[in-house]
């Protein structure tokens, strides 16, 4: 079905082409005849364009189409010259010889011209169809790319739940606070491509709280940020995944003297600089901390919606884990 933007292209075409067609400075004006025979160009380059097109060359029947197309224009001249005894009775185009003359250098540039211009048109519109396909193809990977943080994080604090839920802790309904307020952020504020940085920060703090409680007495938690301007922001839970893997190592490493470190800071150009560091004990971890899912997804993701404008760097020794992430949060591109 021909849209309402092709058809309006293609009509003020035809006007264009046939003015150019008719001019003749010496008798200005379209005469009959060549109203007749360009309506003759038209219908054969509608057959072209609209059936033999879609039905052989976008196919890849390259010698089918040009084999039908060959036929079309003995068609159109065949026309021509029937039209020719119609209008040019009894002169030297009427003849047979050089009416074909005629004919093949009337049809092959108007012909040309109407179904160039129709396979210029479908090659725009298929660039664009497979522009808002890739941008619908990111759009997707990054909702199954966030939606695969959620449930790893729900089941790492539901456990940490049940145990002290299981031994009758105060710090109980602390928990369960500091849990609802981090999953109805997931749930209900991340469903947008960008948050406000300042309720991805508060969100940070409440994720750092609730997991500071496993650590309890084995270790300190720094968590700094300058005070940020309102105006900023970025991709939901970007941040998370590092903070998540610092708890995660840390504890699964060493049983004290573990060190937490956050800070999070926005220069007046939007250039926001975090900073995560943690202690681990190589000998005793026993997760491959470059290969986390968590940390391949956030890869992705920086990839995808801030290509060029970021940097990240990691730094591993035996007993700490460094993470600096630079992001120019003014030039998200999804």
């Amino acid at each position: 079905m021909i849209s309402r933007k092709e058809l309006f292209f293609q009509v003020v075409l035809h006007i264009l082409v046939l003015l150019f067609y008719s001019f003749d400075k010496n008798n200005p004006g379209i005469t009959v005849a060549q109203l007749v025979f360009f309506l003759v160009y038209t219908i054969f380059a509608a057959f072209i364009t609209y059936y033999l097109m879609p039905k052989f060359l976008y196919r890849k029947k390259y010698w089918q189409f040009l084999g039908m197309v060959v036929l079309v224009l003995f068609g159109v001249i065949w026309a021509e010259e029937l039209l020719e005894l119609v209008f040019y009775p009894g002169t030297k185009r009427a003849r047979i010889v050089p009416g074909i003359y005629y004919a093949i250098f009337d049809v092959l540039p108007v012909i040309a011209i109407l179904s160039g211009f129709k396979f210029a048109w479908d090659a725009i519109s298929s660039q664009s169809e497979v522009e808002k396909l890739k941008t619908s193809a990111q759009e997707n990977e990054l909702q199954f790319l966030k939606s695969q943080i959620n449930p790893h994080f729900l089941f790492n604090n539901l456990n940490n739940l049940y145990s002290y839920a299981i031994d009758n802790s105060p710090k109980t309904p602390t928990i369960i606070l500091e849990l609802s307020s981090v999953l109805r952020y997931m749930l209900y504020d991340c469903k947008e491509k960008y948050v406000p940085l300042s309720k991805e920060i508060e969100h940070l703090k409440n994720y750092t709280q609730l997991s500071e409680l496993q650590i309890e007495n084995r270790g300190t938690v720094d968590f700094k940020t300058d005070i940020i301007g309102s105006g900023y922001r970025i991709a939901p839970l970007i941040l998370t995944v590092f903070v998540e893997n610092a708890f995660k190592h840390s504890t699964a490493s060493q049983s004290e003297d573990i060190f937490i470190s956050v800070d999070i800071k926005v220069s007046e150009n939007g250039l926001l600089q975090f900073e995560c560091s943690n202690s681990f004990r190589r000998e005793t971890n026993t997760d491959d901390l470059s290969r986390g899912i968590g940390l391949q997804n956030v890869k992705k993701r920086l990839g995808l919606i801030y290509p060029g404008a970021h940097s990240l760097s990691i730094e591993e020794t035996d007993t700490t884990y460094s993470v600096k992430l630079n992001i120019d949060i003014n030039k998200g591109s999804v």
